[in-house]
């Protein structure tokens, strides 16, 4: 079987503890050796194989990261980013690659080093193991047979992002020419040492490899030194290129979401992010320029002297996400502002999954708790691939027990980032998933750490049974904080002494999906005091002159999010719901892009739908549509670049129309887990005159058409449709 081989310098050291809550210092206080970071690490493995193979898998994982060929052939890359003690391996279908005779298995490990969002790094955790299976028998384990060299042309390129990857500066004068080739002789190669106290618990990744594919610029021209790309749309991956020119010469590649304003590539991009890899030519012939890490981009420059030749032919980007089924989810309506919204949201999705669900994919690369409320809510319905909300959701509870039972905001890796509303949404996302996926099985093994959040949560509830002073978590309310709409309570991290709406707010929701959970697994449903916390509550924060509700004990401002959220739970009396509407209707989208998404789930609770449907393409400055008339090709992370200093263009959580549109508009819900009971309350407004939508759901599609004011609905054969009244 396999063993964990490393890099020498690597297999002699032990491995760091790096968990700990965000506002305590770690114990041991030793941080990663700054020495060690960004390093490169080729690794082979030759074998004969005497007769072909009908069928051969290899299972793989590295530490940080790989990228896989079999003779000299691209295979795949991963895995997704683990903890130490729940470690992802990839298997991948390796029969096209193999041949009788000679052959080698290539591998490029990343080790990246430092604590950030991207990778679960630096914890001096670094390597490999492989098996590779041909028709039932071992053909080749990672032992210490295996061979390996540091890849000595990627120098120190600066930091970037908030230590979220390196710039590749790559000598190419120092490139190990061949080593993917059988034929490549690896005799002065250093022989891997067996690292046996590597401390990694391998488990399946269920979640599918990367998709990896390349895509044609679609405009490029000459500009003064070099070439300019437009690829048509943001994408998530690296320019790929060929070039010829004498030893020494340098050619750079800058990347960027925008450009400025003399049609130049902003490559100091608005999101803090520095896109610039060079790469200097060895004078051997025409040479391949591809970097290793991936970045987010619609556009490029390849700049070099006069002397150097670039090949236009060979410019590609190599484009990197998720599996994405283009045509698995279709929306066409007669409305195209309408149209366009939809698609920088879902261009936002795709591009924003990678390995997992990323707020973004340039600054920080992380997986947040609080994004995927929305994220998940849009790709299950783009993609009918749950596999990736199921993975996330686990991802968020395993540090539950070595770390927080109120669990952690980012996940997996080693930045210990908390925030308290986040948290409390994790049992409405697992509540969610099992609605459209009906896997009890699941819903059954995660409803402990659901109870877990709430027990968490406890410790702050004070005598009235309200939550006061969370100060073990960030309080955010929303983000950025420019947009918070003059939310009348300090907010600074450690220090949200007293009792605020938004948290309390969130906490009562949690209530509602552990006790709607517990009723799904047959367990005793009690109600956790949900009248009592909601007599509370309104005692607390409801000011009856005004039918509203104010933003913190002993404040009298009331802010957008301090009544969206009571509505949108159920918080709100009778009375207080047409007062609230009407300051939604006045304040209209005053929050950030995050917030929007409860706003107008909050309306849909109301039964406003006009003007939720008129808030989703309303031309306001805070509207997907400036997104769209600032050149958006994915949703941004705030309404307009200007709203926030470093506004990222890719921004997943901005995608609730999606889902949104779905759910409350086109009207289509399960009501039967697994959608064989399908709620359809449609709310199409007079002005879409036609629309057709198809979506994937467990066991088929669900289509929707609307034309000439004859709407028809299709499902599959095992669906059971109700109408309202019918619920």
């Amino acid at each position: 079987m396999g063993e964990w081989i490393a890099d020498r310098r690597f297999a002699e050291l032990e491995p760091l503890y790096l968990y700990h809550k965000e506002l305590e210092k770690p114990e041991h206080g030793v941080l990663p050796d700054p020495a060690l970071a960004n390093q490169h690490m080729l690794v082979r493995k030759c074998f004969r194989l005497g007769k072909p193979c009908g069928e051969a898998w290899l299972r793989i994982t590295a530490d940080d990261y790989y990228k896989l060929y079999i003779n000299g052939c691209f295979v795949g890359q991963g895995p997704a980013q683990g903890y130490a003690h729940h470690y992802y391996y990839n298997r991948h279908d390796v029969s096209a690659f193999l041949r009788p005779g000679e052959n080698v298995i290539a591998v490029h490990v990343y080790y990246h080093g430092l604590i950030c969002r991207a990778y679960s790094s630096g914890d001096n955790r670094q390597g490999l193991i492989a098996e590779l299976w041909g028709d039932g028998s071992l053909l080749a384990a990672t032992d210490e047979s295996w061979r390996y060299i540091q890849a000595e042309e990627y120098g120190e390129g600066e930091v970037i992002g908030y230590n979220t990857q390196f710039l590749e500066y790559t000598d190419l004068r120092k490139r190990v020419k061949g080593w993917l080739s059988p034929e490549f002789d690896d005799s002065s190669w250093l022989t891997a040492k067996s690292h046996t106290q590597h401390g990694h618990t391998l488990v399946p990744q269920l979640t599918p490899p990367l998709a990896v594919y390349k895509r044609s610029p679609a405009v490029i021209r000459e500009i003064d030194g070099g070439l300019f790309l437009d690829f048509g749309t943001e994408l998530t991956g690296q320019v790929q290129a060929a070039a010829s020119g004498p030893s020494g010469e340098m050619v750079e590649i800058r990347y960027g979401e925008e450009l400025d304003e003399q049609g130049r590539v902003r490559y100091r991009m608005r999101c803090n992010c520095l896109y610039r890899d060079t790469w200097i030519l060895s004078g051997d012939g025409e040479e391949e320029l591809e970097a290793y890490d991936y970045k987010a981009f619609r556009y490029a420059e390849i700049l070099a002297a006069p002397q150097v030749k670039l090949s236009v032919p060979s410019i590609a980007a190599v484009v990197r996400h998720y599996p994405y089924p283009e045509e698995a989810c279709r929306m066409e309506s007669s409305n195209e502002r309408l149209n366009a919204i939809w698609a920088i949201c879902a261009n936002g999705v795709q591009y924003g999954t990678q390995e997992n669900y990323v707020d973004c994919p340039s600054r920080e690369k992380g997986q947040y708790l609080g994004d995927n409320t929305i994220i998940t809510h849009a790709h299950a319905y783009l993609t009918g691939d749950l596999r990736m909300y199921r993975k996330a959701l686990e991802d968020f509870t395993l540090l539950a027990g070595e770390v927080c039972p109120g669990l952690l905001a980012v996940a997996p890796g080693h930045y210990m980032q908390e925030i308290a509303d986040f948290s409390l949404q994790w049992p409405m996302q697992l509540l969610r998933y099992y609605k459209l996926s009906g896997d009890l099985e699941f819903l059954r093994s995660m409803h402990p750490a659901a109870e877990g959040v709430l027990e968490y949560f406890a410790r702050y509830l004070g005598e009235d049974g309200l939550l006061h002073s969370v100060n073990g978590k960030w309080n955010l309310v929303d983000w950025p904080d420019n947009l918070r709409d003059g939310y009348d309570f300090k907010l600074v991290n450690g220090q949200a002494d007293g009792c605020h709406n938004v948290i309390n707010s969130f906490y009562y929701g949690a209530l509602l999906a552990v006790v709607e959970i517990r009723q799904a697994l047959g367990l005793s449903a009690a109600d956790e005091g949900l009248e009592a916390f909601r007599h509370a509550f309104l005692q607390r924060f409801y000011r009856p002159e005004q039918g509203l509700f104010a933003d913190a004990d002993g404040s009298e401002h009331c802010s957008l999010h301090a009544n969206a959220l009571p509505l949108l739970f159920g918080l709100a009396p009778e009375e207080a719901k047409a007062p609230i509407v009407a300051l939604i209707r006045r304040k209209r989208l005053s929050c950030g892009v995050y917030m929007a998404y409860f706003v107008l789930k909050a309306l849909a609770a109301a039964g406003e739908y006009g003007l939720l449907y008129e808030l989703m393409v309303s031309d306001d400055l805070h509207s997907w549509n400036t997104m769209v008339e600032e050149g958006a090709t994915t949703c941004f992370e705030a309404w307009s670049k200007e709203l926030k200093w470093n506004t990222s263009l890719c921004h997943p959580w901005a995608s609730a129309p999606v889902p949104l549109f779905i759910e409350e508009i086109a009207g289509l819900k399960p009501v039967a887990p697994g959608w064989e009971t399908v709620a359809f309350d449609p709310h199409l407004p007079d002005s879409l005159e036609e629309l057709e939508l198809a979506f994937p759901i467990p066991g088929g599609e669900i289509r929707l058409e609307r034309r000439n004011g004859a709407v028809r609905l299709s499902v599959p054969d095992h669906c059971t449709v109700i109408r309202p009244g019918q619920i």
